[in-house]
């Protein structure tokens, strides 16, 4: 089967673009407005995009809560989603009015940073403290502005919980985390394997 973006619904009940480049990690970003009301929300189209220094990315599908309070403060913070915390992380994908807070409303613990303002998720086995390097809204290959926008930062913290450090490593099955793959389906890393990489390389 092939088919163009154009033609993609003659043969798909969905587009299966999000099934195919899969599994997605869930950048589950915390942000702070001017104001100081705070902002919790999921993004699979998140990744981490360098290190030394450590860079991650996240892109919105229009301009939400998250983005616009980013663009405010100049901060945000990322929280690794455990299979634990999947109901949660769901709840804070609802689409609350403006400056309610997701944290209550998914029974969520805030955590306080230590470089930034926004709070982490407390019961994450992991996060990062970031600062805004930019936020740039996309076009398409015509050049024309499409209502999405990627927003870079870099790490300036990490919080580890010690329950998930091994041998000075971070034990990333233990943590358990979970990750978007198409539709509703999502994925958890619970077992891992070791591929070791050519000389050289």
């Amino acid at each position: 089967m092939y088919y163009t973006d154009q033609g993609r619904d003659l043969d798909f009940r969905h587009d299966p673009f999000k099934a195919i480049v899969t599994p997605r990690p869930i950048g589950w970003i915390s942000a702070v407005n001017a104001k100081g009301e705070v902002n919790l929300s999921p993004y699979s189209f998140f990744n981490a995009i360098s290190s030394r220094p450590n860079i991650v990315m996240f892109s919105s599908e229009n301009k939400k809560d998250a983005v616009a309070f980013i663009e405010e403060t100049g901060e945000f913070t990322c929280s690794l989603v455990s299979k634990a915390l999947d109901q949660q992380m769901n709840l804070t994908s609802a689409p609350l009015p403006r400056g309610e807070n997701e944290y209550v409303h998914a029974g969520l613990e805030m955590a306080p940073s230590r470089i930034v303002k926004p709070p982490r998720v407390a019961a994450s086995p992991a996060a990062l403290e970031c600062k805004l390097l930019s936020i740039q809204q996309l076009k398409d290959i015509d050049g024309n502005d499409v209502p999405r926008w990627m927003v870079l930062g870099q790490v300036v913290a990490t919080y580890v919980g010690e329950a998930f450090v091994h041998d000075g490593r971070f034990d990333t099955a233990k943590a358990n985390p979970i990750a978007r793959c198409g539709y509703s389906d999502y994925a958890e890393v619970s077992e891992l394997f070791s591929i070791v990489r050519p000389a050289g390389g």
